[in-house]
């Protein structure tokens, strides 16, 4: 079965005249138009338009190395139009094109709270232009995000073309998802990126399928190959994953099981890269690079409900000791696979714990900590989310660091140099 991920409903800024502007000519129903659709209504054509707009104001560590001016902003604007087909039985296709710009002000702005401006990984061709470019200042940016066929067959579904691919059980953090993964503390992001892939899926009776993903790159080495078995046994779900990504072959596993009003689950890979872009590996080898993680979540029955998640993960991939040396954070390798999703955290280790609580109908109050257990550096950040109508929601949120921070550009910890953050974004569904 294909795997297109849910929604993030994440926070991200906005001017205000346009949040006035939004608010004013708001939908009542964030649902799809038809375009088209048959005289059964089996098969339409839908069209679905997302506006968000953000703002990130930042005050960075007193770092004149790193941050030459202590204050920055940055301003992002996303307009996407989502293009869904289902002519037959059979086929249905996605096309989705988005319009971008983002605005910084002053150096800083972000501190890994803003999608990376990296090209998209596993890509033939990006299909990603920059139509204004004065980059860092101000860069205006539109791309086809997903263009692909799927087949729906009676033992399973074929797709083709340019779409989200998601593995692994993991929610901030993943040791097994490959394919462009979110970072645990990004904000502006909605959608995985999509990649150039060919992806089958195969069904043998009711608990058992397998998957395979062939995703290409602009050049060979840039591609992968992922098989993957999944089972399922009541309340539990297991799978075993294994193939080649770019010069790296892994193998993995993943499970998840309810138990009553919680569910936990866990991620493990173990991968033999070259060794390149590497601080130390495994084992006392410089090649084997291992990642782990495991989690879990409670429903409690207060008030209007309180959803407690907490999440460990350890990364071989990221720095043994961020305060020590970071100097690998230059090497063009490590930058590269760092840009690619091999890690999501800078160091080796991380502790997620987040809550949610709605506190009336249409306002909803979420807070994550955010621990390297390495140097005891962390980030805290409440948020609150107001949903105006099906279609309009505004979300506000703080990230506080704490920790060693930095001196003359050199490291104290992993998250003690981030910068204390503001964040405000309104999204409009039509």
């Amino acid at each position: 079965m294909r795997v297109e991920p849910r929604r993030l409903h994440r926070p991200a800024p906005v001017p205000w005249a346009a949040l006035v502007v939004a608010l004013c000519a708001a939908p009542s129903s964030a649902a799809a138009r038809d375009l088209w659709s048959s005289e059964d209504g089996e098969h339409r054509l839908e069209l679905t338009l997302t506006l968000k707009n953000s703002w990130l104001l930042s005050r960075s560590p007193d770092d004149p190395v790193l941050f030459p001016e202590r204050a920055s902003g940055a301003g992002l604007f996303r307009l996407r139009f989502s293009l869904l087909g289902s002519f037959t039985e059979w086929i249905t296709t996605e096309v989705a094109y988005e319009h971008r710009s983002r605005f910084e002000s002053g150096t800083g702005a972000g501190g890994g709270v803003l999608p990376s401006g990296a090209s998209a990984p596993y890509r033939l061709t990006p299909l990603d232009w920059n139509l204004v470019d004065h980059a860092p200042t101000f860069v205006h940016a539109h791309e086809i995000d997903r263009a692909y066929v799927a087949l729906h067959l009676p033992f399973g579904e074929v797709t083709v073309g340019r779409q989200a691919v998601g593995l692994g059980r993991g929610v901030l953090f993943g040791a097994v998802d490959l394919f462009a993964p979110f970072s645990p503390l990004e904000v502006d992001r909605e959608w995985r990126r999509g990649v150039d892939a060919i992806r089958a899926d195969v069904r043998f009776g009711e608990q058992l399928s397998a998957d395979a993903t062939l995703a290409f790159g602009e050049h060979p080495s840039e591609g992968a190959a992922v098989w993957r078995l999944r089972g399922f046994a009541g309340p539990i779900d297991g799978a075993l994953i294994f193939g080649r990504r770019g010069r790296d072959t892994l193998g993995g596993l993943s499970a998840s099981a309810t138990i009553g009003d919680s569910e936990i689950h866990g991620e493990a890979a173990l991968f033999d890269t070259d060794g390149r872009g590497i601080d130390g590996g495994w084992l006392g080898s410089d090649r084997l690079v291992a990642k782990f993680l495991a989690g879990g979540s409670h429903a409690f029955d207060v008030g209007r409900g309180l959803r407690v998640f907490a999440e460990y993960h350890y990364s071989g991939f990221g720095l043994e000791d961020v305060a020590a040396d970071a100097s690998l954070v230059l090497d063009p390798d490590f930058q590269a696979r760092y840009a690619r999703g091999d890690t999501q955290i800078l160091g080796r280790h991380a502790v997620a714990v987040m809550a949610s609580y709605d506190l009336f109908d249409d306002l909803g109050a979420t807070a994550m900590i955010l621990v390297s257990p390495a140097d005891g550096s962390g980030m805290f950040s409440p948020a609150l989310t107001w949903s105006y109508s099906d279609g309009v929601s505004i979300v506000g949120s703080l990230f506080l660091p704490w920790g060693a921070g930095s001196n003359l550009g050199r490291l104290g910890s992993e998250y003690g140099s981030a910068p204390l953050s503001v964040f405000l974004q309104a999204s409009v569904y039509d």
